[in-house]
């Protein structure tokens, strides 16, 4: 076989070299030991959560060794390729803070190693297609469906394993001259790599989160361009994580099966082989068994979902974070004001099981992210995501955004914050109070207070009140309301002796509390009516008074 014609017949258009872009793209100049990293997304619906995942092992591995983290877009399959999913990839790891050093941005590329949208690498993958063929590593296949549809009939009666190999590789040694009138008929054709394994022998790799691997080698013919010219993933792969010079592929371990297919292609094609990652599967529990987080069944597979219901974009991530490396939360326990990237993130400290999303860890982790905010950062970020989610609320919110700061600033900062709220979303509850055109209160106090003891002290709050007081003679006054109504004005002397009295001063409190809130739980009182003002106090507080007395 004439390798170089059957070369120029399949690729009379393609007049470049792989020598060609070997040279377009050098090795980078990088420090020694910095790591290439890429995410790369097949634009044909939303951002999951498991891309998320390895977006973050992705940045965490590049810029924790002064290495590149970039984005290719693997949108190869036409078909299936969502219009402006591309776009919306691009503002979701903008929005959780995933910086790419280079790759594709909207409307174009940013660095010299793209274009990084496959669509637009055709020329690429089919020079080192060309080199293959020229090399007899590669060859044209003509078999309709129909005809791949009967080998794997055959084969399952033969109880043969599946796939294009062997005897079944029907085109594999055709002569050129059959390729010849098959391509003088315009037959339609696919390149397959022409395997030089043995599936009776194995290969043995390292994963850098799975340590040691053992696999049969691949015997499959495997197709590198479909017959419109394009690869799919394997082959296009194989010659962008070269010429782009990455060092550390993570993936998801699904493509376990397929990586003795990407072994033998980089031996191929002659390139050094990248450090394979595979990162165990997001898996969730379902009446009891544990699965992998659905597409099709579980709202939070979408990473949209999370801006949606008000997650804090730092708050998700910190949580991948505590996915990704078990040592994570101990870390944050003892650095709990540092800068999360801080974090000394490893690959040693990946677990090989998938772990369980838990909403209730992901909110309480949320929560303690927010506590560490100041007032202006909540305000910021609550607005933003009011102005999209919540534009009502957003209106009266930003009307006068240092009453709201104040709010905002209530119980915030020192050793031991408030965590009133972990959700952009719950804001609106947790101060709507403070806005008269949405104070609507239900006045539901406990049970075991009695009517008139509230009306009592509704009634002798307000005239003892004074705006100069602080807190502690604020908190003064209370007890001697408590005292003039039967009422302990020490909560230990009242659990000494509680049949002495109707309560204690804390009883008095949630009265006030209540009337001027609506709510039983609320931030704390004095700095409640601080904001509001006496007059607004008094006025809520007669209110108060008036619907009970009723």
């Amino acid at each position: 076989m004439d390798y170089l014609k059957l070369a120029e017949l399949l690729f009379p258009h393609i007049d470049k070299t792989a020598d060609y872009y070997e040279e377009k793209y050098p090795p980078r100049n990088l420090p020694e030991g910095a790591r290439v990293t890429r995410i790369a997304p097949s634009p044909t619906g939303y951002l999951h959560i498991g891309a998320l995942y390895g977006a973050v092992t992705d940045e965490r591995t590049a810029h924790l060794s002064n290495g590149v983290f970039y984005l290719r877009i693997e949108d190869t399959d036409s078909k299936r390729e969502v219009s402006g999913a591309a776009d919306l990839f691009i503002t979701m790891f903008e929005k959780y803070g995933l910086e790419f050093d280079e790759g594709a941005v909207r409307n174009g590329d940013s660095g010299d190693y793209g274009p990084y949208r496959q669509s637009e690498r055709t020329e690429i993958y089919q020079t080192f297609a060309k080199k293959l063929v020229s090399e007899g590593k590669a060859y044209p296949c003509f078999c309709t469906d129909e005809e791949i549809e009967q080998i794997r009939k055959e084969q399952e009666a033969a109880g043969e394993n599946p796939g294009y190999y062997g005897k079944w590789a029907v085109w594999r040694d055709a002569k050129l001259e059959k390729i010849e009138q098959a391509l003088a008929e315009n037959k339609p054709f696919v390149i397959r790599l022409r395997s030089q394994g043995d599936a009776t022998k194995r290969i043995k790799i390292t994963d850098a989160i799975k340590g040691d691997l053992e696999f049969p080698k691949n015997n499959q013919d495997f197709i590198i361009l479909k017959s419109d010219g394009t690869p799919p993933y394997h082959f296009a792969h194989a010659i962008d994580d070269h010429l782009m010079r990455t060092t550390h592929v993570v993936r998801g371990e699904e493509w376990l099966a397929t990586l003795p297919w990407h072994i033998e292609l980089f031996s191929a094609l002659g390139f050094k082989r990248p450090v394979y990652c595979h990162t165990a599967n997001i898996m969730k529990l379902d009446n009891g068994s544990k699965r992998k987080i659905s597409k099709r069944k579980d709202p939070e597979a979408d990473v949209a979902m999370f801006l949606s219901e008000g997650y804090p974009q730092d708050g998700l991530i910190e949580y991948v974070l505590t996915l990704l490396n078990s040592n994570f939360e101990e870390w944050r326990r003892m650095n709990p004001t540092a800068d999360k990237n801080e974090f000394p993130f490893s690959f040693k400290k990946m677990g090989v099981s998938g772990p369980l999303f838990d909403f209730e860890k992901l909110y309480d982790i949320c929560k303690d992210v927010v506590s560490r905010m100041d007032a202006e950062t909540v305000y910021e970020n609550a607005s933003e995501w009011m102005k999209e989610y919540d534009p009502e609320f957003y209106a009266i919110f930003t009307k006068d955004p240092e009453y709201a700061k104040s709010i905002l600033s209530i119980g915030r900062g020192g050793n031991k914050p408030r965590k009133d709220f972990g959700l952009w979303k719950e804001i609106k509850d947790y101060m709507g109070f403070f806005y008269g055109e949405l104070f609507a209160p239900q006045y539901v106090f406990p049970d075991n207070f009695d009517k008139n003891d509230i009306i009592s002290v509704l009634e002798k709050y307000p005239s003892v009140y004074d705006e100069n007081d602080d807190q502690q003679q604020w908190f003064k006054k209370l007890k001697t309301i408590a005292s003039s109504v039967g009422f302990a004005a020490d909560t230990k002397e009242y659990k000494k002796n509680p049949g002495a009295y109707k309560g204690h001063v804390g009883d008095i409190a949630m009265m006030i509390r209540v009337a001027i809130t609506g709510k039983q739980v609320s931030p704390d009182t004095y700095a409640v009516i601080r904001i509001l003002g006496s007059d607004e106090m008094k006025r809520r507080i007669e209110k108060c008074r008036a619907e009970i007395a009723k």
